[in-house]
């Protein structure tokens, strides 16, 4: 890897925007009717997708490697994979076309939390909210995937009689954790004009659009109804359901939905 950037951890008034998000309370009745199961998965049990979050950036020289990585590795249906392009990387020469200031606040946020592998670098692969390794290093990922936990709450979901979809979380713990939706596009190709990458074209998949806080889940079965426009943000062509505890805590469980 050519190049490591550091950078300092997230403030706290970030941070605490951060675990604000996490901790929103549910509008969703907890009692709704449903018509037809909806998502690819439910048939095949409750065993969540481990999901790995890509941390990279068009402006690295090393982060190809691991954008191939991540592009592999999302044909796994037992991974969730989300990549991350974070901004900070910007300064050199190159403002990156997909990076979000709130990927790089949960980066940051990430590494305050000291786990294995944590800081701020591209490429950087997080295996459910907690242990990272630098994104190109295949061994490293599936080491930390094959000890993640996959016993947390399961998720199902279905079609509502009113067109919403159904996201029923079941299972009981003594934590609260907030329910997101995240906007993805299963496919991005960017030429890049400048910096360390300049005249080369850039391959990402499962690119973070959007996300928005769905509620929180309070260790016990629920249900939230997430009316159609939800489903409607631009650029975006899946969309996954992302259980986790605040502060950027461990994800305790996933599904990408089939919409």
């Amino acid at each position: 890897m050519r190049k490591i950037v550091i950078c300092a951890l997230i403030g706290g008034s970030a941070f605490a925007g951060f675990i604000a998000a996490q901790l929103a309370p549910t509008s969703a009745a907890s009692t709704v009717p449903v018509t037809k199961v909806a998502s690819r998965a439910d048939a095949a049990g409750s065993s969540n997708p481990v999901v790995i979050e890509l941390f990279t950036s068009q402006g690295c020289s090393s982060c190809p490697p691991a954008d191939l990585l991540a592009r592999r590795l999302a044909k796994d249906d037992s991974l969730l994979v989300i990549t991350r392009p974070v901004t900070y990387w910007d300064r050199l020469g190159w403002k990156d076309t997909l990076a979000k200031e709130s990927n790089t606040a949960l980066q940051r946020a990430y590494a305050a939390k000291r786990n294995e592998g944590s800081g701020v670098y591209t490429p950087q692969m997080v295996v459910n909210g907690g242990g990272g390794a630098v994104g190109s290093r295949e061994n490293d990922i599936r080491s930390l995937v094959r000890r993640a936990d996959r016993s947390g709450p399961s998720i199902t979901v279905a079609a509502g009689a009113s067109g919403e979809m159904i996201v029923r979380i079941s299972g009981k713990s003594d934590y609260l954790a907030g329910v997101s939706l995240i906007a993805l596009s299963s496919s991005e190709t960017v030429r890049v004009g400048r910096g360390e990458n300049g005249g080369r074209t850039m391959h990402y998949v499962n690119v973070v659009k959007a996300e928005r806080n769905l509620g929180s889940w309070r260790g016990k079965t629920m249900s939230l109804a997430v009316s159609p426009e939800k489903f409607r943000t631009n650029g975006a062509d899946k969309y996954a359901i992302v259980v986790q505890r605040p502060g950027a805590g461990p994800i305790v469980a996933a599904k990408l939905l089939d919409i």
